[in-house]
């Protein structure tokens, strides 16, 4: 093997966490976006009916610790997606959405080719905030709300966007706790400037992985029909 050969190591479905079978499933809310067909992307389903978020259980040890820290704040964490496989990919790609928006796939990217980035590795959690009775906080736009112009000054999304006091405080206070818990679990995690949802292992973590298709995993595993 050359020196210089980068090794890639491939995730066992044992390393992947179901999020509804923590011990701590009862303080956080999962709201699987793409297992609906109403989800504001692309208006129609991409994950099977049936199928759960799974994260890598790195990552799934952080988001059980935000869900407790967002509980300090009288929040709940609601879990939007986690691993998406580049099977869930190639099938949004085929949507009616993306292909009438091919912009979302040119530099700077808004939607990632199949096998790009840390969610279809199970290293990316996107999450939002709510009041214990079940009021979203205001976060500026919805979860997955893609921008024609990603650019800071044009995509409300943007965590550089210049949004109002009350918007900027409630997604520091969603930055504080999945920040923090990161921090207890001595994990860098990054949140990706361009969604305010996101937050990812670093690029130099999930790069180190091979990246998970439906058939890399259990039948029960599966995301897509």
């Amino acid at each position: 093997m050359k020196n210089n050969q980068i090794v890639m190591h491939q995730i066992s479905p044992n390393d992947l966490v179901d999020m509804s079978t923590m011990s701590s499933a009862n303080i956080y809310r999962i709201e699987l976006s793409y297992a609906h067909d109403d989800n504001i992307l692309f208006s129609e389903r991409i994950y099977k009916e049936n199928a759960r978020l799974y994260l890598h259980k790195t990552l799934a040890n952080i988001v059980e610790k935000a869900a407790l820290k967002a509980r300090e704040h009288q929040c709940r964490l609601i879990l939007y997606d986690g691993l998406r496989t580049t099977t869930a990919q190639k099938k949004m790609l085929e949507t009616r959405a993306v292909k009438d928006n091919p912009h979302w796939l040119q530099e700077p990217r808004l939607l990632s080719p199949p096998g790009a980035g840390a969610h279809p590795r199970g290293m990316a959690i996107d999450v939002s905030l709510e009041t214990l009775d079940g009021q979203l906080l205001d976060m500026g736009t919805a979860f997955d709300f893609l921008s024609p112009d990603p650019s800071p000054q044009a995509n409300p999304a943007h965590r550089e966007y210049n949004h109002g006091e009350s918007i900027r405080k409630n997604r520091a206070l969603l930055d504080s706790i999945m920040l923090g818990a990161a921090n207890e679990e001595n994990i860098d995690l990054m949140p990706l400037p361009q969604e305010w949802w996101d937050y990812r292992m670093q690029p130099k973590v999930y790069s180190q992985f091979v990246a998970l298709s439906d058939n890399d995993l259990p039948e029960a595993m599966k995301m897509c029909d």
